[in-house]
């Protein structure tokens, strides 16, 4: 036991700080539309940017901060950092502990309207979870980290002393995005505890990472020629954010932590790339939790701090080769749409004991298709923990 001080925990923005946001929109100075990118193959268009600011200029923070805070929240401090978690327990006594771990650009908003269907199903024949959903160090509420060396590996650790502490010996892992990235890590720091590692939105550990081989590539499948098209295409066309914030965080930070419309539209562009339906922006629901996802980003001024905590240290990540070793440990992916995971290709560093892949959804799971997300979990833990 670490022995951690846990303390409750509530969002408290003042409306100073709301009005702050609403005069930087206001005084926000548009770029003009540049020729040919108005199909967003240059960026959000700005007649998009200028429709979503306007939301976001426009959001009811006193009642999306009022149903947050009604998520049981906490703060720890954890290897120096602190750490921010929902940790909303079921009444079941089976209930079985799930460590819930969100993506880029996202919080632990993305669980929120997952909560009651995880703590309290409405079939008893369904597996019931304690939901632990932390905010990653150095991200939205668990505020900027002060020091260096906050990637996967110390974050996966730091998450395995909390479930610890927490009184948890054996739990499940769910992850999208960043978080199945650590999910699998945690994994294999902590493999006497993990039941299962079950992930969404899969890419490092469960995608090749160099070239594909002649011999690879004939034996592919139509699907996973697809996907592998889809890497080709993020890598020429889509990954020049990656890079940016991998090798000058601090320079994109000056705009992040400066404009809400900075902040905004750097999310933007990958919401709207990363969202299979578009006719999913027509839910108001869907909108208001990447909105709210922004502005948490926002008023915790950790845009930058969370470029550099996520992708400026994957360098240290690929440098072990201890990074990528198969733990053991059960795991499951469920692959939408919109994912370029493939299973070939995922095995040799993860022990792959259920394979799902959907036509429908994209990046944003849990938002998008929340109903076959969970159902695919629930599936899962039934296997794992009988």
């Amino acid at each position: 036991m670490a022995n951690l001080s846990i303390e409750d925990y509530r969002i408290d923005i003042s409306a100073e700080d709301v009005r702050d946001l609403q005069d930087r929109i206001d005084r926000t100075r548009w770029p003009v539309q540049l020729p040919g990118g108005e199909d967003w193959s240059k960026g959000p268009t700005v007649a998009a940017a200028q429709a979503w600011a306007a939301a976001l200029r426009d959001f009811d923070w006193s009642a999306f901060q009022e149903e947050f805070n009604a998520a049981p929240q906490f703060v720890s401090t954890i290897d120096g950092a602190r750490i921010h978690f929902i940790h909303a327990r079921s009444d079941r006594s089976d209930a079985i502990p799930l460590l819930a771990l969100h993506g880029w650009p996202g919080t632990p908003v993305e669980y929120l309207d997952l909560l009651p269907g995880l703590t309290a199903p409405e079939s008893g024949d369904e597996p019931a979870f304690h939901v632990i959903a932390p905010s990653h160090p150095g991200v939205g509420l668990s505020g900027p980290t002060d020091e260096p060396g906050w990637g996967v590996d110390r974050t996966a650790r730091a998450y395995a002393t909390l479930m610890a502490e927490l009184g948890y010996d054996r739990y499940l892992v769910q992850g999208g995005d960043h978080g199945a990235i650590i999910g699998p890590h945690v994994g294999r720091v902590d493999a006497e505890s993990v039941i299962g590692v079950h992930v969404n939105a899969a890419t490092i550990g469960f995608m090749p990472m160099g070239e594909v081989s002649d011999e690879d590539a004939a034996a592919l499948t139509d699907l996973e020629r697809a996907r592998l098209a889809s890497i080709g295409r993020f890598m020429s066309e889509g990954n020049g954010y990656n890079v940016i914030q991998a090798t000058r965080p601090q320079t994109v930070g000056y705009g992040l932590d400066d404009s809400p419309a900075a902040l905004l539209t750097w999310m933007l562009d990958k919401i709207h790339e990363w969202t299979h339906s578009p006719d999913v922006f027509d839910d108001p629901r869907y909108r208001e939790r990447h909105l709210a996802d922004v502005l948490l980003y926002w008023f915790t001024r950790t845009g930058t701090s969370a470029a550099n905590n996520v992708y400026a240290e994957y360098g240290s990540l690929f440098a072990d080769p201890k990074s990528f070793a198969n733990s053991g440990v059960p795991t499951a992916v469920i692959a939408f749409a919109e994912d370029i995971s493939i299973r070939r290709f995922s095995e040799p560093a993860n022990t792959i004991v259920r394979w799902t892949d959907s036509d429908e959804g994209g990046h944003f799971a849990a938002l998008e298709q929340p109903e076959a997300l969970l159902a695919d979990l629930r599936a899962f833990a039934r296997e794992v923990a009988r």
